[in-house]
């Protein structure tokens, strides 16, 4: 199952790259609209998140917004081998990079506060073509074969993948030499790994494992998002300015995501709605999802 898994995934990327965009653009989106009703649990998802976290909000235009997001982001990197400093701003510019550069001359590394918004496979692949590559954090796929894939071409542009089941040693490596690392802050962590932080009004199960090494470090955070616009035809990596920590684990935990919040409230349809975000529940609360 998991070869055949491979093989669609690596169909769908080949057919991507090779074709023109003006015939790869519609077809991103027919792959999209598929796995959509391949798997409705994703929608439902969404629609369960959406009830409790934005109750006034049009869920289905949200969520179809959702998968128009996911249609863009598999086009993108179907596409990063082509990808280069010639031709990257085509694909993506800049808002707030002195923001970074005021992190850089602090000169204590630079921790990336991202999430699954926008484009999160861009904006680290992009920053390492128009200013200096970095380090990303991930966690290995489920699927190995396909793991294998996108860790190659996440790599392509000069950046160094990092594995979270041992990452906290290589990123205080890499922040020691003042480089800059991403992390995805906004999944749903264990009860042994996080602590409860209002995020949209709901109570979610957020790590600490950031806000401890950005203490521990003094490294500067940036809230970074590659944010898609419609107007303009492709993405605006956005650098937020620098959040100064306070020390606190749970209170800066807290903050990093009140801020992610309010940049999902200007762009819903662009936050990956469909994963099960609040599935952590404080004891004795029920599961939300059921």
């Amino acid at each position: 199952m998991r070869f055949l898994e491979y093989c669609a995934a690596r169909a769908v990327i080949a057919s991507l790259r090779r074709l023109p965009l003006r015939v790869a653009r519609p077809l991103a989106h027919f792959y999209a609209k598929l796995l959509d009703k391949a798997i409705p649990r994703l929608r439902r998802i969404a629609y369960d998140n959406l009830a409790f976290a934005m109750p006034l909000a049009d869920a289905r235009a949200i969520t179809d917004g959702v998968f128009a997001s996911i249609a863009r982001i598999i086009l993108v990197f179907s596409r990063f081998p082509s990808i280069t400093r010639d031709n990257v701003s085509k694909w993506i510019r800049y808002d707030g990079l002195e923001h970074f550069l005021e992190a850089k001359q602090r000169g204590k590394g630079v921790l990336f506060a991202t999430a699954h918004m926008g484009n999160w496979e861009l904006s680290a692949y992009a920053h390492s073509l128009m200013t200096e590559p970095m380090h990303v954090v991930v966690r290995a796929l489920d699927n190995p074969y396909i793991d294998r894939v996108v860790e190659e071409r996440r790599a392509l542009s000069g950046n160094t993948i990092i594995h979270k089941k041992d990452a906290a040693r290589a990123i205080l490596r890499a922040l020691g030499r003042n480089e800059a690392v991403g992390i995805l802050i906004d999944q749903n962590a264990s009860l042994d790994e996080g602590v409860f932080v209002d995020f949209f009004g709901v109570a979610a199960s957020a790590g600490v494992a950031f806000a401890r090494i950005a203490n521990h470090t003094g490294a500067a955070v940036i809230p970074g998002f590659a944010l898609w616009s419609e107007p303009e035809g492709r993405y605006i990596l956005k650098f937020y300015p620098i959040l100064e920590m306070t020390g606190d684990e749970r209170a800066d935990t807290a903050r990093i995501h009140n801020h992610l919040e309010a940049v999902i409230r200007e762009y819903p349809d662009q936050w990956l709605w469909i994963h099960r975000r609040w599935k952590t529940r404080p004891p004795g609360e029920p599961d939300l999802y059921k």
